[in-house]
């Protein structure tokens, strides 16, 4: 099998595994309790939870642990929006966010809150004099992602985040692909809350964290017990935090060699591509671009039959997010940065990360070529095409 998926989801490293067996065996005890092993674990916790801080340069304190980062994001928004709903009731988001955070604010519509979207260009980035002047004086929160999910593009974050601090309200950022892939400082970059998820960095699936700049008011989201400050109820997942720290060392530990090795191999993927499919775009910014991504329209085909193609062939892709995987519309990311239907339903994501080799990638160029020219040999509309270009 040759996975280039890891936008979805990472394989889990076997010293990941092996930090977090002995939180299901010989310290399973609840943290919360007040007996010497418990306290031994709520220690062990406690560094877990500053060493995260420390990676994005924020405070212990400022570090709330989530069961994922899709409820760390619905955390941001509602928690926010419920807080801060006597200040005023609009919301600033992308048009390109990940469906966490558009189901978020959906909700919110429902409850008389008024959403505002922003544009963005081709490439896929958000417009800083839009953003500026959606901006009104009952705006409590903007929300843009750190780098997006599907077509890998940057946005500017620091940017935003002194825009929003500009005219008084709150900046969210989703930094669920971007975490442990670009140098992310919460000060420096005007962040006031930001959502991670250790399952894209090789580490669990079910624990994220969300950063909450000290002195902000939020509402809980979960209720129930006193963890997490009392203000995330359930309780706490030892384990799976212990995971979560143990993935974030590894991958700190070589994120800059990995992002160039990484970065190597896709535009190797992209060079091979474009040189030898013709009717092909790529999608997303090519200089501001997470290092992984790689999103490909092939004109004339749909997406799913290529898909299923490259799987009969071990290769594991995408058309779009994982969230929406089981959806037969075409990607919103893609129709906002301007791709016809036609041309968004006929898109392919590849996702490289440190395990794959460059004997992969060519595999995948050279079957990739085999499949387009087969896909597009059955299609009638590439038949046509080709007559009225032969004339």
């Amino acid at each position: 099998m040759i996975y280039l998926d890891n936008a979805a989801t990472t394989k889990v490293k076997k010293e990941v595994v092996d930090a977090m067996i002995p939180y299901f065996t010989e310290k399973f005890e609840n943290p919360s309790s007040i007996y010497t092993p418990s306290r031994e674990i709520a220690k062990d916790l406690q560094d877990a939870r500053e060493y995260l801080a420390h990676t994005i340069n924020a405070d212990a304190s400022e570090i709330y642990f989530t069961g994922s980062g899709s409820e760390a994001d619905n955390w941001a928004i509602k928690g926010i929006a419920m807080a801060k709903k006597a200040k005023g009731r609009h919301i600033i988001i992308s048009k390109i966010e990940h469906h966490a955070i558009l189901e978020s604010v959906k909700t919110l519509e429902k409850l008389g809150f008024e959403i505002t979207y922003l544009n963005v260009d081709k490439d896929g980035l958000v417009d800083l004099e839009e953003l500026e002047n959606s901006i009104r004086e009952d705006t409590i929160l903007v929300s843009v992602m750190t780098a997006n999910n599907e077509i890998g593009t940057i946005e500017p974050i620091k940017e935003i985040g002194a825009i929003c601090h500009k005219h008084n309200c709150l900046f969210h950022t989703d930094a669920v692909q971007a975490y442990g892939v670009l140098d992310i400082d919460v000060k420096e970059d005007n962040i006031d809350l930001l959502s991670t998820s250790a399952h894209k960095i090789n580490g669990p699936k079910g624990i994220g964290f969300l950063y909450v700049r000290k002195g902000l008011m939020i509402s809980p989201l979960i209720n129930g017990g006193n963890q997490e400050q009392g203000k995330r109820a359930g309780t706490t997942n030892s384990a799976l935090i212990m995971g979560f720290k143990k993935a974030a060392e590894l991958k700190f530990q070589t994120k800059d060699e990995d992002n160039k090795y990484i970065l190597g191999l896709r535009d190797h993927l992209m060079d091979r591509v474009l040189k030898e499919i013709p009717y092909v775009r790529v999608n997303g910014s090519v200089e501001k671009r997470l290092p992984a991504n790689m999103n490909f329209s092939f004109e004339f085909i749909e997406g799913e039959g290529m898909l299923l193609k490259l799987d009969a062939l071990g290769i594991c892709a995408s058309s779009g997010s994982a969230c929406t995987s089981g959806s037969l519309d075409p990607s919103h990311v893609l129709l906002a940065i301007g791709l016809p239907h036609a041309i968004a339903h006929g898109s392919l994501r590849l996702s490289i990360g440190k395990d794959n080799t460059l004997e992969e990638i060519d595999y995948v160029c050279d079957n990739l070529v085999k499949i387009i020219s087969e896909l597009r040999s059955m299609s009638p509309l590439y038949e046509d095409f080709v007559k009225k270009e032969g004339k």
